[in-house]
């Protein structure tokens, strides 16, 4: 889709449908009213009818005239003004975004943008407008027989008054289209089947991400290389697959080369059966999505990339398949890890960690300013927080606050939970270093700590994405593409700094 800005009144532009604000107690935004006084009280009847009342999302087309230079007017609820926050926006905007997703309209122009929420400026609100649209018209049919009909809709105009800055707004449409981009890389590799994205596809796919950009170098270590680096818990992951694992790793250099980067660690378990430890059969066809932690390292690094930031980042994906087999790792088995610490593996269902302890190790060599690691990892986290906030844990209260912030911003939030050393006790093993798993409490928790074990070198943050990076069950099923919108704004900050 394209979208573009312009300097200009509302009233002055011809186009198949404008989009304007209907707050509560029956009062119009200014655009609204500016259009609401060019057609004569169109705007006003419809509110004073009933038909709409301007609850956040509830959206009412309106017809001025077949002559009319706006075909169409969308009239979105935004609730109290005063009330307005990034959750509520981004509620408004995918309410409009769907609406125009079932018109014949193929312009539009949306005033959207200029909404006024506290502490939040007109561009950020820009950028996220179009990130959320594009959410809204993805459409996955790569493994259908029959490719969707596309949306209708091929331009959204945005309008500045002559205070704002026509430079910044491009910008911010910019980022919004290479953000949403990243996202619908990381939406498409999630939803595809674990037949067709295997550790050797991701791989592929990143060398595609890296094509034809200088900025941006490949390497990817097979199982040789890793057994070479003592990389034996990843592998004990992949020893029971024909698939071989891939440990993937994508650096973008962006900023000076004194600058220590940012580095991406993703988990890529491109289906997990459990192993040995085997899952009950029921949705097991949602374990395709476990490789999501590595899927959002990939789109994150894209997007990076596409906005051509002035920062150093390295992406890590250590990708493997998780299945039973003859040669399939067994619970009571030991592993020693690259840092050269022995693991005993209680439940090889608990493998996500297994491939990120050896990435974690791994990334260390790259001399990190800060290590964030994302993950699909425990089904304690949705008991914990559900699906809408990814689990945030750390040894850095500064990345933490700096995480938390940027999911703030974005609407694509986390929340921090504790990684004491009083749970550490629970991965004791009587016969290695340590065990894989903590027992049956605090799992979201324990699977942190197991991990901060390879991090203490750097500080580091973990996102445990298991709540949010798909949904799970029903027509909506599918990848989200979180939390590529938090760490790309994360990114955006640094750059900024």
């Amino acid at each position: 889709m394209e979208y573009l800005v312009k300097r200009t009144s509302i009233t002055s532009e011809k186009t198949a449908c404008a989009v304007v604000a209907v707050f509560a107690n029956k009062r119009l935004s200014d655009e609204a009213q500016k259009l609401d006084k060019k057609y004569r009280g169109i705007i006003t009847d419809a509110v004073k009818s009933g038909d709409i009342s301007g609850s956040v999302g509830q959206t009412l087309l309106v017809r001025p005239s077949k002559t009319a230079t706006h075909k169409r007017i969308l009239l979105v609820g935004c609730g109290k003004a005063k009330e307005l926050n990034i959750q509520k926006y981004k509620k408004i905007v995918r309410a409009c975004a769907t609406a125009l997703k079932d018109l014949s309209a193929n312009d539009v122009i949306s005033t959207l943008n200029t909404l006024k929420i506290e502490t939040t400026n007109a561009d950020t609100l820009t950028r996220l407008h179009v990130v959320i649209c594009e959410d809204v018209f993805y459409q996955y049919d790569e493994t259908l027989s029959k490719k969707k009909s596309a949306a209708k809709l091929k331009r959204v105009k945005f309008l500045c008054s002559e205070a704002d800055d026509l430079l910044n707004t491009r910008q911010s449409i910019a980022q919004g289209k290479a953000i949403a981009s990243g996202m619908l890389t990381t939406k498409e590799l999630g939803n595809l089947p674990a037949n067709i994205c295997t550790p050797s596809y991701l791989a592929k796919r990143a060398q595609e991400i890296k094509r034809g950009h200088n900025k941006l170098s490949i390497e990817i270590l097979d199982e040789a290389q890793m057994k070479k680096l003592g990389m034996g818990s990843l592998l004990s992951v992949s020893a029971g697959s024909a698939q071989p694992a891939k440990l993937i790793v994508l650096n973008y250099h962006g900023g000076d080369k004194s600058d220590k980067p940012i580095v991406l660690v993703g988990k890529g378990i491109t289906f997990d059966t459990g192993g040995i430890s085997l899952k009950p059969g029921a949705a097991m066809d949602e374990m395709k999505f476990d490789m999501c932690g590595a899927a959002t390292v990939l789109g994150t690094m894209q997007a990076v990339n596409e906005m051509q930031l002035p920062v150093n980042v390295v992406g890590i994906v250590a990708s493997a398949e998780n299945m039973p087999g003859g040669h399939a790792t067994k619970p009571g088995d030991v592993v020693t890890s690259m840092s050269g610490k022995t693991i005993e593996i209680l439940n090889t269902d608990a493998e996500g960690r297994l491939v990120l302890c050896d990435a974690l190790t791994y990334a260390d060599r790259f001399d990190p300013d800060v290590v964030i690691d994302f993950a699909t990892l425990t089904g304690a986290c949705i008991v914990a927080l559900g699906t809408e906030a990814s689990g945030l844990m750390s040894n850095s209260d500064e990345l933490s606050e700096e995480l938390l912030a940027a999911g703030q911003a974005t609407g694509d939030r986390a929340w921090r939970l504790p990684v004491w050393d009083e749970y550490q006790s629970q991965l004791d093993s009587n016969f290695a270093d340590m065990a894989n798993i903590g027992g049956r409490w605090a799992g979201t928790i324990t699977s942190a700590c197991f991990l901060s074990r390879f991090t203490e070198d750097y500080k580091w943050a973990h996102l445990d994405i298991a709540g949010t990076a798909w949904n799970m069950g029903g027509k909506n099923k599918g990848a989200t593409g979180r939390p590529v919108p938090l760490i790309t704004e994360y990114i955006l900050q640094r750059a900024a700094q």
